[in-house]
């Protein structure tokens, strides 16, 4: 494991693989790695796991928030050979490779993510060998920064597709960005019908759908690249539909509504991220994959004066919910579908429903 400021890190590799670069991100998540790797959020990255063992309950087809593995690659300390438990269907070492995605096991990570802790997140490289060599540093510095980067293009669907009964209790128009399949589940569990749309879908297909409400999905890379989405948002965004973001749609809207993005040094990725909520003062527990954040603080957005602040990260102040100041329009920086947990925030799914019933 290579980092580009020249630190690296030994490790094993369990599947034969070539140099594969990506930005490093690490997540402190203790379960769910199927999840986590099958996450869209996590597109040309290379993940470390912080959990000590990884894979000892194995992989099965129930577990997935996508079609595929989406991870570069996967840097762990130990990964389990035997699996127990009664839902496995298989090893994760064999449905990884199955995917073509490297891992790179016996690595120190608590040592690598104290590393990416205090230098940030950046990118680096898997290859074999003993030691990297002139080729590998080669790749690497040749590699694309995540800065500027459009990845909502490749992570999302390829043709509109919709599910659930024609009789639903509403009708949801979802942007898929690089959606989780968790958020669909939601929705149909609440009795709802879903049309999931590509991300570069026009406003005016929108409108001709007749939808109840509009659903911006989370997806990967720089958000301030998703030009076209952006475009899109503000023109829909004008009070006649009520809007629900979350991750990279929150960060769109907020872009959308005359706000800026920021990187984080090394972003949230975990299960365990605190967030208060403004208006009540409750601590909830969230889920959280992204590496922007929306800029502002309790004062509100700069530059998007129509949008109040109504979360903060208790770890670094970082604005982790926006509404609108007159319409029903509000979006969450964490993961209210979070799966396999927590589940403190999924009440967010409930509060867009009443706000559809109000219309």
């Amino acid at each position: 494991m290579l980092l580009e400021d020249g630190a690296w890190f030994p490790g094993t590799a369990p599947i034969a693989f070539d140099c594969t670069c990506a930005e490093v991100v690490f997540t402190t998540n203790l379960s769910g790695y199927q999840e986590v790797f099958t996450d869209p959020s996590y597109l040309g990255q290379i993940v470390v796991m912080t959990a000590p063992m990884i894979g000892n309950y194995g992989i099965n087809p129930d577990d997935v928030e996508s079609d595929r593995p989406r991870v570069a690659a996967v840097v762990l300390r130990e990964l389990s050979a035997h699996p127990s438990n009664w839902r496995a269907t298989g090893t994760l070492a064999d449905w990884l490779a199955t995917a073509h995605v490297p891992i790179v096991a016996d690595v120190d990570t608590r040592q690598l993510t104290r590393h990416i802790r205090s230098k940030g997140a950046m990118r680096g490289a898997v290859a074999p060998g003993e030691q990297p060599s002139e080729q590998v540093r080669a790749a690497l510095a040749a590699s694309p920064s995540m800065d500027g980067l459009d990845l909502a293009t490749h992570a999302t669907i390829g043709a509109e597709y919709t599910e659930g009964p024609a009789d639903a209790r509403h009708h949801i128009v979802a942007y898929d960005y690089g959606m989780k399949r968790n958020i669909l589940r939601l929705f149909l569990k609440n009795g709802c019908r879903v049309t999931v749309v590509p991300a570069g879908t026009p406003a005016g297909r929108i409108r001709e759908l007749d939808a109840d409400g509009l659903f911006l999905s989370n997806g990967p890379g720089d958000p301030a690249a998703v030009h076209y989405a952006i475009t899109t948002l503000r023109e829909l965004a004008d009070g006649s539909l009520p809007i629900f973001g979350i991750c990279l749609g929150h960060q769109l809207l907020g872009l959308a509504l005359g706000g800026d993005t920021v990187k984080l040094p090394y972003g949230h990725r975990g299960g365990n991220h605190p967030v208060r909520d403004l208006a009540t003062g409750q601590v909830l527990i969230t889920s959280q994959n992204h590496g922007f954040a929306v800029r502002g603080d309790t004062a509100g957005v700069p530059g998007a004066k129509a949008l109040q602040v109504t979360h903060l990260n208790l770890n670094d102040g970082t604005v982790e919910g926006v509404k609108h100041r007159e319409y029903p329009i509000f979006a969450v920086q964490y993961h209210p579908e979070a799966s396999p947990g927590p589940h403190d925030a999924q009440g967010h799914f409930e509060q867009f429903l009443q706000a559809l019933d109000t219309q």
